[in-house]
């Protein structure tokens, strides 16, 4: 008998001691890893030449390749703006790539056909978001730091490209600007079930550095070369928007608001064409709704929304 309860208790403490070196083996790859800032090749660019149309505002559109509706949606509606308060706009997508031939080649054929899509060689997964934001960061970098301004933003979202415009002329700020839903007491999830987890590994501190809603954020391109010549020297931490924060905060760049009233709603809006009129960017919008709304704000008249 007391031959049998030592072998189970060595067989308990094996067992225990195989967890343990697999969980800190886990955790030391999680905590090692460092973003690359040439991380993999470019495989799609857009057809534009920032030297010679230097556009105004530039739109990094983060996607997936079996998301073709919603980049549809986009193209007929804020994606197709070129021009606003005349200035010059224009709207890139931005993809990873997937297993699958016959997606590849969907993808392959979209971006000869509308010449906007900005494509890598790494996986198309939510946990690589942070590798496809920087891909755009690295694409102003390269290839349009003579933009104005950019926006990251994602299909699921409206976006009013005219006021946007018209508050950033009125910012008249063209460096070290950053902007969008503020985010400044922000506490890592330590939930394991929770889609935003993250490690103690990850990130050991207990509080986030202020940082702007991933949905989406508005910054002077210069904050984009800055912020990808910085990365290489952050830890990498899964949640894009988190990580561009720990980059501002590296380079002491402290987001702020666009405007004294609210403007952008990552919690989502009820659609109202006079409301709409007033807001830069609204989650939670379906490519059907979003070509509803569209066409509502392009039938509406300014006259109909006095007093409202």
């Amino acid at each position: 008998m007391a031959v049998l309860k030592t072998r189970v208790m060595y067989t308990c403490l094996l067992v225990t001691g195989l967890l343990c070196l697999y969980f800190s083996m886990d955790s030391f790859k999680e905590a090692t890893f460092i973003f690359k800032k040439n991380y993999g090749q470019f495989l799609q660019l857009p057809d534009i030449d920032c030297r010679q149309k230097p556009p105004f505002l530039v739109l990094l559109v983060t996607s997936s390749p079996q998301q073709v509706a919603a980049r549809m949606a986009i193209r007929e509606t804020w994606g197709r703006e070129q021009k606003a308060m005349g200035q010059w706009v224009r709207t890139f997508f931005l993809l990873g790539t997937t297993a699958s031939k016959d997606e590849m080649t969907v993808v392959s054929q979209e971006s000869q056909q509308h010449r906007d899509i900005i494509q890598k060689d790494f996986k198309d997964v939510y946990f690589n978001l942070t590798l496809k934001t920087m891909m755009g960061m690295e694409w102003v970098h390269r290839f349009c730091p003579q933009a104005a301004f950019v926006m990251k933003t994602d299909t699921d979202m409206f976006i009013n490209i005219h006021y946007l415009t018209e508050l950033l002329l009125k910012k008249n700020r063209t460096v070290e600007f950053f902007t969008g839903y503020l985010k400044l007491k922000e506490f890592p999830i330590r939930n394991k079930f929770s889609k935003w987890y993250v490690s103690q590994s990850e990130y050991p501190w207990s509080k986030y550095p202020p940082f702007c809603s991933g949905t989406a954020y508005v910054f002077s391109s210069d904050v984009a070369s800055r912020v990808y010549n910085v990365s290489e020297s952050i830890p990498f931490i899964k949640l894009e928007d988190v990580f561009v924060g720990l980059c501002l905060a590296k380079l002491g760049i402290l987001p702020e608001e666009l405007h004294s009233q609210k403007t952008f709603f990552p919690e989502g809006l009820r659609f109202s064409a006079c409301r709409f009129k007033k807001v830069v960017a609204c989650h939670y919008v379906r490519p059907q709704e979003l070509l509803i709304y569209w066409q509502a704000l392009e039938a509406s008249k300014e006259g109909d929304c006095k007093g409202v």
